[in-house]
């Protein structure tokens, strides 16, 4: 038995990392092969019961499960954020939120026989849509910069407090439920001890946070620790109150001043991708495929409420007052895919419900499956061709992510961005980052190639990469994170490879890649030459001053970097074929020498012609003269 659970978890890990690379090569939700998946290996073949494997271990592992997914969630609640992101989001995660909930409520109530307890904790369940699921649709359909943006932030925010919102809910049932006559004392003690604990556990570890009493290397083990000892807790002293608390701990922590998450958040997302992993796996294997089909017309009418109902009437009424055209909008209510979140925290609360004999609850799971399956396959197939429909397809994406914020990184986005250029710099150096937002340029703090940066670095319209950092071990991460993200000719690093290094320990694919702006072009060359003044300049090449006239003017002292032309983006590269086109708006660093020799030439034929023009005169005035003397 020992041997049998010990291959399963192997297994289930295995085709975790399988589901998840397949969704990333496929650029499609991983939710979907997680599913198919946990089906064919539950109800298909049988060859996973997590029931008769895990026993009475089952419960303890997807409650744990949940409460580490909610607490990373409600870490990235950040009411500033909110703010930060326009009305439509606030409308959505607010107004829309309410309006599907109720819409859910209602024909779950209607449609299925829902008790209304138990079809407001439906509603609630279902109001979430997630990162896990947009950002991958996103990148599939690439829609217009503001509306990618609209439903990013949309699915970041929307995670906790949907979440939070159904933990309340089931609160309220549990309590109602229960032979205890003073319903509302028992509740109010519940909230009271779940906000109150949440708040208190918030507060005090990001004292010992902002205070740095924890070393380094135990920072996020400490973090983790600590909030499963808080739900734990929170639970023992009051039942059913330790979602509640870890969901408000992150929440207060997300929004306590001075308090540096980013690297816990990192390393409980990287967590979170194996616990939602293998969580979405066992929840799927325990799925009743008779439950699901009995769900009948009923359960499909739920879903067509969901999905052509409650989410236009919320992103119609939550664009009321905003600048989105129709289009925008017919678009936004197409696109609310279900995720995680719903399927961990509704199978966790029908094992609860089932324990107290909650008439329908063997239906809650199916049902919020049955959603999940359905706007996650229907929208990712539909949603490219409805845009292209509507006609909210961005545009050829011309936008640029550097990875590097040195003084030439961010002189060369200010030119840039004088020239409709989107840029984005990202940059693990915050003095350089601070410089960079001095000069109101939009930045990414850490590693773009993180998980932190896969939800979190807006990409709408960026369409290639340049790698001008000075971090040797970290430069090749990024190449091959964003050459499998965007295609390998997308993707240009500097030739930062010392001569003598072992070059036969890099792959071919990245040294062919390291030809920015030249051969021989490294950061140390650029850095120096800014160090001695260069400056970089855009100059207009014409059929009249062209690009052998401007060599001419600048010598080798000029060192082109990128062109525009007819509102196309080219990177120059070693690979670039010299000389370059006429008509185009050239971006080029210009050394001090190149400069001042540019200056002299241009005063003396300055000189010159104003020596010219005094001939001419001088001429003129003796042929004149001479005329008037012979009459």
């Amino acid at each position: 038995m020992l041997e049998r659970i010990t291959g399963m978890l192997a297994l289930i890990g295995v085709l975790s990392l399988f589901c998840q690379w397949l969704g990333w090569r496929l650029r499609l939700p991983a939710i979907l092969p997680l599913l198919l998946c946990g089906l064919l290996l539950g109800p298909g073949f049988g060859v996973l019961d997590p029931d008769t494997l895990f026993g009475d271990l089952l419960f303890p592992i997807i409650s744990l499960g949940v409460a580490v997914i909610l607490f990373e969630g409600a870490l990235t609640l950040n009411f500033k954020e909110i703010k930060d992101h326009g009305r439509m989001v606030t409308h959505l995660i607010t107004i829309g939120t309410l309006l599907t909930w109720g819409c859910a409520t209602v024909a779950s109530h209607y449609l299925l026989a829902f008790d209304w307890s138990l079809a407001l904790l439906f509603g609630a369940l279902v109001v979430v849509t997630g990162p896990t699921v947009i950002v991958p649709m996103l990148r599939s359909v690439r829609p217009k910069s503001q509306l990618a943006s609209i439903l990013r932030w949309e699915g970041i925010v929307i995670d906790p407090i949907g979440a939070l919102l159904a933990v309340l809910v089931f609160e309220f049932i549990s309590v109602a439920a229960a032979p205890a006559s003073h319903v509302l004392s028992a509740l109010g003690s519940m909230l009271s001890l779940g906000i109150g604990l949440g708040a208190l556990a918030g507060y005090l570890l990001g004292q010992v946070l902002r205070h740095n009493l924890l070393p380094h290397y135990l920072r996020n083990t400490a973090v983790l620790t600590l909030m499963l000892g808080v739900f734990v807790g929170s639970n023992l002293l009051q039942e059913e109150s330790g979602l509640l608390s870890v969901t408000l701990m992150g929440v207060w922590l997300a929004n306590m001043r001075g308090v540096d998450i980013a690297d816990i958040l990192e390393f409980k997302e990287t967590l979170t991708v194996l616990l939602i992993s293998a969580l979405f796996i066992l929840l799927a294997a325990r799925l009743d495929s008779g439950a699901l089909m009995s769900l009948g017309w009923g359960g499909l009418g739920v879903l067509a409420v969901i999905m052509l109902l409650a989410r236009p009437l919320s992103v119609w009424c939550s664009g009321i007052g905003t600048s989105l055209s129709a289009a925008d909008k017919w678009f936004l209510s197409w696109v609310a895919p279900r995720g995680i979140v719903a399927a961990a925290v509704s199978s966790l609360f029908a094992i609860k419900l089932e324990a107290l004999a909650i008439a329908g609850s063997e239906l809650i799971v199916p049902l919020v499956f049955l959603v999940i399956i359905g706007t996650v396959v229907i929208q990712s197939l539909t949603a490219g061709r409805w845009a292209g429909f509507l006609g909210v397809e961005a545009g050829s994406a011309q936008g640029l992510l550097i990875f590097g914020a040195s003084k030439f990184c961010r002189e060369l986005a200010k030119v840039l961005q004088a020239n409709g250029i989107k840029v984005i710099l990202s940059d693990s150096n915050w003095d350089n980052i601070r410089l960079a937002r001095m000069d109101n340029i939009p930045v990414y703090f850490g590693n773009p190639a993180s998980e932190h940066a896969e939800t979190y670095l807006d990409l709408t319209g960026i369409g290639r990469v340049l790698i001008m950092s000075p971090y040797r071990q970290l430069n090749p991460l990024v190449n091959f994170h964003y050459q499998d993200m965007l295609g390998s000719t997308k993707v240009f690093g500097l030739n930062n490879i010392d001569p003598g290094s072992a070059r036969h320990q890099l792959s071919e694919a990245y040294l062919k890649r390291l030809c920015l702006f030249g051969e021989a072009v490294s950061y140390a060359k650029l850095a120096s030459l800014m160090a001695k003044g260069a400056v970089i300049k855009s100059t207009h090449l014409t059929e009249s001053f062209g690009f052998n006239d401007f060599k001419q003017r600048y010598g080798e002292g000029a060192l082109p970097l990128i062109y525009l032309k007819d509102n196309k983006l080219v990177v120059v590269t070693a690979n670039e074929a010299l000389p370059l086109p006429d008509d185009i708006e050239l971006i080029s660093l210009i050394t001090v020498e190149a400069l001042q020799e540019a200056r002299e030439q241009a005063l003396l034929q300055q000189q010159a012609q104003q020596q010219a023009q005094q001939q001419v005169q001088q001429q003129e005035a003796e042929v004149a003269a001479g005329a008037e003397a012979t009459t």
